[in-house]
């Protein structure tokens, strides 16, 4: 989620039919566990039955829920999180808004002011475990359950739920009637299975920042007024019983005021929808790609309609930049549904607000178009390391935005860079292990998920070398797509393309707040001394120009690093950490000297980098 771009995402279908193709799971790289890696993953397949009214905007649902135990452990209990009660009076979001010392200008003290009509929850009327009654209490967002018998590793249970759940006003993310007047945006809104892993259960409370959940398959059947159009995660199941578009023959709608949409999604750890009575719906294929859908409301001015038809093949173009950049779209489908507060990403689609220009349109869709690739399919968990999605998804988003829009820019991570160095100069920085919640400042967060994040990655091509961070995204997404990696799951992918050491870069820059400062000391006919001000170690790029014009490169490996990347420079000796300084001779006398000339390594301090 991009909060400087209000960003948000959600829906997707493949229209045209219900066939075997449509239903199809994309191929996973990876099962429940692998036996080689000791890697494992939980399972979960969700069968959701909702009953929607759109006057009252209240919901009730059955859901079945199978679950796979595929962990080590024996389990005694399980969480379920119950997002919409985060929109309430009283609430840990609603508190955490109104103390903070920058409030989020989209929550404010808005949650303290709903009526009971406008408020948002989810309650749960019964659970039951393989037909067993089961004990539960509801703590804010978070429903604690005590199992009628432990889940042994390798054991499947049914878990067999009565709820019902109202939609709040539209303040973040999901919602009601948002301020483009979209009616439904319903994101987090079932009761959702808390992930489990090798650090235990994730039962966080929702408090103002991003999720995390157990991959599996949706089967979600939806009834709701017959004149609305519905978005959703998945692959509608029954469109000759729908129209709106989506029929491929004739309609048989069945009697009555309501339709039911029936969808199924494979193998995605979410499911979101969206709708609106007035929604627009346009496809556009992409070659040898997935359908991409577009739904956005009637109602707009003719110029905002424009630019969503300028946006659809230039969305066409940022799926095949993705596809080729990182790794290949794994489902038939993807949409754009203008809905929620901003901009967030959800399985096959996202929510974005759809009332900008154009450059803003096109912006906030090649954010969240990429977040399919950084956190959706290699879902990392987005409260402990919100910089690898946020982070990832904006440095290859940047570059898309610079090759498709021809900006022509050398450096299109450059405003990253800036943001980082404001904040690495301030007294404000705190280290990017720190939980997303647990910020003192809500900018201090967004600076250090998008900026720092995307220094992160970009700068790892300073340090490894571009074409190895190329191909170290592409070995990352197909080694770790349909799991849950961690940071050191991007390095080890880097180190195994390099064949460098690279433990170091994830632990300084983002373990600690160390900061990089190398400066030229001296410069002594062709005698040239550098100095290490910052206690973050790099490799250094020099440029020497000479007193007769020509330039030579210089290439400095750290020697921690065990290795060089890829240079046409003069490789001189290593220079190792410890030492402050460093010398070294030019085979002829020297006019300048300066530091990282391309300016890919994050140096906090340019003023030092020429002499």
């Amino acid at each position: 989620m991009k909060n400087y771009f209000l960003l948000l995402i959600c829906a997707a279908f493949l229209w045209s039919c219900a066939s075997t193709q449509d239903t199809a799971k994309p191929e996973a790289k990876t099962t429940a566990s692998n036996k080689n890696s000791g890697y494992w993953q939980q399972h979960v397949d969700y069968k959701m039955d909702i009953d929607m009214d759109v006057n009252t905007y209240q919901y009730k649902g059955k859901q079945q829920l199978v679950y796979t135990n595929n962990s080590p452990d024996v389990l005694t209990r399980v969480y379920y999180h119950l997002y919409f009660n985060a929109f309430q009076p009283g609430s840990e979001m609603d508190v955490r808004s109104r103390t903070i010392a920058d409030p989020d200008g989209r929550v404010k003290d808005r949650i303290s002011k709903l009526q009971p009509n406008e408020i948002g929850n989810i309650k749960v009327h019964s659970l039951k475990q393989d037909g067993a009654a089961l004990t539960y209490d509801t703590v804010g967002t978070v429903l604690e359950v005590n199992l009628a018998k432990p889940i042994k590793p390798g054991e499947k249970v049914t878990f067999d739920m009565v709820f019902d759940g109202q939609v709040p006003v539209q303040i973040r993310r999901s919602g009601r009637n948002n301020k483009e007047g979209v009616a439904l945006s319903m994101a987090q809104w079932y009761p959702k299975l808390a992930e489990y892993d090798f650090e235990g259960w994730h039962a966080d409370p929702y408090i103002g920042r991003e999720f995390h959940g157990v991959w599996g398959d949706f089967d979600v059947k939806l009834t709701i007024d017959k004149n609305y159009v519905v978005g959703g995660t998945g692959y509608l199941q029954n469109p000759n019983s729908i129209g709106h578009g989506y029929e491929t023959s004739t309609v048989n709608r069945p009697a009555g005021d309501k339709l039911t949409w029936h969808f199924k999604a494979p193998m995605v750890h979410d499911f979101t929808w969206a709708a609106d009575p007035d929604y627009i719906h346009d496809t556009m294929q992409v070659p040898n790609g997935p359908l991409l859908h577009f739904f956005y409301k009637n109602n707009m001015t003719s110029d905002k309609l424009e630019n969503w038809k300028k946006l659809q093949p230039k969305a066409v173009e940022l799926m095949q930049y993705y596809n080729k950049h990182v790794g290949k779209y794994p489902y038939n489908q993807y949409s754009v549904i203008q809905g929620g507060d901003g901009g967030m990403e959800y399985g096959m689609c996202t929510l974005i607000l759809g009332e900008g220009s154009f450059k803003g349109l096109f912006g906030v869709t090649a954010h969240e178009m990429a977040h399919t690739w950084f956190q959706f399919l290699l879902a990392t968990n987005e409260l402990k390391h919100y910089w690898m999605d946020e982070g990832f998804t904006s440095y290859i988003s940047d570059l898309a935005e610079n090759e498709i829009l021809k900006k022509g820019l050398k450096n299109p991570t450059s405003g990253a860079y800036n943001s980082y160095f404001r904040l690495a100069k301030s007294d404000k920085q705190q280290p990017m292990t720190t939980h997303a919640d647990r910020f003192n400042y809500n900018g201090v967060y967004s600076i250090s998920a998008y900026s720092k994040g995307e220094v992160f990655l970009a700068q790892l091509g300073y340090v490894i070398g571009e074409d190895n961070l190329k191909a170290s995204i592409k070995k990352y997404f197909n080694d770790f797509s349909f799991k849950h990696p961690r940071p050191i799951d991007m390095i080890r992918s880097a180190e195994k393309v390099s064949g460098l050491e690279l433990d170091w870069y994830l632990m300084d820059f983002a373990q600690t707040t160390n900061t990089i400062d190398y400066a030229i000391k001296s410069v002594d006919a062709n005698t040239i001394t550098l100095e290490r001000i910052g206690l973050m170690p790099m490799p250094i790029d020099v440029t020497v120009t000479y007193t007769d014009g020509a330039t030579e490169d210089f290439y400095i490996p750290l020697q921690m690093m065990r290795g060089e990347k890829p240079t046409e420079a003069t490789v001189k000796p290593d220079w190792a950490w410890a030492y402050p300084t460093y010398s070294f001779e030019t085979s002829k006398s020297v006019k300048s000297v300066v530091i990282d000339p391309k300016g890919m390594m994050a140096d906090i301090d340019k003023s030092n980098n020429k002499k």
